[in-house]
């Protein structure tokens, strides 16, 4: 992108949540409703979203696991994002300083987590900060004042010595630890495949759960009661068969849980939505994910049981509104995607962006 003025735009289209047909224009990149003489008329009678958001990605993480080395492979993955409409990505957790890409115009906007923390040898290998419980307050604090606002912790993963998926912390320190990083105004998340870490993780305060597949009926009423967030990240839970087959000769508990997990995912989203907890739409992409998969994501959401406009919601305005990022409103940045065909009765069509506008600039 040139380092020129913007050019001044001019849409007229249906504006989403909205509903209603309406003219909309870009001046400084930035969103009005008052007309701009001279703008160009750059789309007629779409649909206009809110950028597209994946709430748990990572960028800076190489297919397969393991830190990107160089950054023009890590400015891809975000290209690749941006393609698909997704114009704001929270990177739940990277091994890799992607700040230099705030330089980046062109790219999507990143909220940041900082480094995943983990206990020693419980987590992926190279990704994680591993530290003894003892540390863990003093990192969080420290991943706080590095992120944007989140602290990624792993909240389970499998004990070799038990043969399945267990907890990583004791409680009290995951209450001193989600109290440390409120007090320095950072929101907590935390990876979780099974039941077991979860009880703690809520009690403690905790912001968001990741993938949540263990949540039963009574800890999805203590998030809703507390306002807890989660990101199911379905297209990745759709993998836990391949996970449990990879596992099964050393682990065959795990194999099971994972398993056991898997069939009831869907269930699971349906009742946290059900009862009122916030649902947002994340592909945890990087290392076995794809990067630009929102949109089957959203499909996937729609799929296991909530509306399709709660679904389109999710990896849009809605969670836009979460990370406190605005959607289409007076003098917000002119972050858009347009489409052709109405995305809450057709969530196919996410596919298929007809304009992306991101910083006031068409971008695709």
């Amino acid at each position: 992108m040139s380092g020129g003025p913007l050019p001044d735009l001019h849409l007229a289209g249906v504006p989403l949540p909205e509903g209603e047909h309406r003219d909309l224009w870009v001046r400084a990149g930035r969103i009005t409703f008052e007309p701009v003489p001279g703008a160009e008329t750059v789309s007629r009678g779409g649909f206009v979203l809110p950028g597209l958001v994946d709430a748990h990605c990572h960028v800076g993480v190489a297919r397969g696991g393991g830190p990107v080395e160089d950054l023009a492979e890590v400015r891809e993955q975000a290209l690749t994002e941006r393609a698909a409409g997704v114009l704001a990505l929270r990177d739940c957790g990277s091994p890799v300083d992607t700040r230099a890409l705030d330089d980046h115009p062109d790219l999507p906007r990143i909220v940041r987590a900082g480094r995943h923390l983990a206990a020693s040898r419980r987590y992926i290998p190279g990704l994680a900060i591993e530290l003894d419980p003892a540390d863990l307050v003093a990192e969080v604090r420290v991943q706080a004042r590095r992120g944007d606002g989140w602290v990624k912790l792993v909240g389970d993963w499998i004990d070799r010595g038990a043969g399945d998926l267990a907890p990583e912390w004791p409680a009290d320190v995951l209450a001193a630890a989600i109290a440390a990083a409120h007090e320095e105004g950072a929101r907590v998340t935390a990876h979780t495949f099974g039941t077991d870490a979860l009880p703690g993780l809520i009690d403690a305060g905790i912001d968001c759960i990741e993938h949540g597949t263990g949540l039963t009926e009574e800890l999805v009423g203590a998030m809703a009661t507390r306002g807890t967030a989660v990101v199911p990240t379905l297209v990745n839970v759709a993998h836990f068969p391949e996970f449990a087959a990879a596992g099964e000769r050393k682990f065959p508990a795990y194999a099971s849980t994972m398993r056991r997990l898997h069939a009831g995912a869907g269930a699971v989203v349906r009742a946290a939505y059900d009862a009122g907890v916030p649902v947002f739409a994340g592909t945890d992409a990087g290392g076995g994910i794809d990067h630009g998969l929102v949109a089957e994501e959203i499909r996937a959401l729609h799929a296991a049981g909530l509306p399709a406009e709660a679904a389109l919601a999710a990896g849009s305005w809605a969670a836009r509104s979460w990370l406190g990022l605005p959607g289409i409103e007076e003098g917000a940045p002119a972050d858009l995607v347009v489409y052709g065909t109405d995305p809450r009765t057709d969530l196919d069509t996410l596919q298929r962006p007809q304009r992306v506008i991101l910083r006031g600039q068409i971008v695709s």
